[in-house]
């Protein structure tokens, strides 16, 4: 009957739009895991801040372009990848900014382990 015909039509069409802006959402983020297993999903433009993410996320084979960009750290904490990623917003914000920048700010507890992340991140 015509109502299946169109209901078929229907699902092939939402399914094709789902799947396009379902891809569009995931080629955009990049998820990024902790040690201790914590997931922070980030903009990609954000993650590219780190030339080291940036070299992992360049090679196709190891990242699919309908799966999300998923990249482990063995040895980042979260407590350490959560700033890291508070610096790389902070990072795309201000960088050519005309307006006067605020100091980011790092808490003397995880400074050395920030700066050894910062350092294999290369950021």
């Amino acid at each position: 009957s015509y109502y299946n015909e169109y209901k078929s039509y229907l699902s092939r069409t939402n399914k094709k739009m789902a799947d396009e802006e379902g891809s569009t959402i995931v080629t955009q983020y990049v998820k990024l895991v902790s040690n201790d297993n914590h997931e922070f999903i980030i903009k990609r433009s954000h993650a590219l801040t780190s030339g080291t993410i940036k070299a992992m996320l360049s090679n196709p084979q190891n990242y699919p372009q309908n799966e999300m960009s998923r990249v482990q750290f063995r040895e980042i904490p979260s407590h350490v990848l959560s700033k890291v990623c508070m610096y790389f917003a902070y990072k795309n914000r201000y960088t050519n900014s005309t307006s006067e920048i605020p100091e980011f700010p790092i808490e003397p507890e995880i400074a050395l382990e920030l700066l050894m992340a910062a350092n294999f991140l290369d950021c």
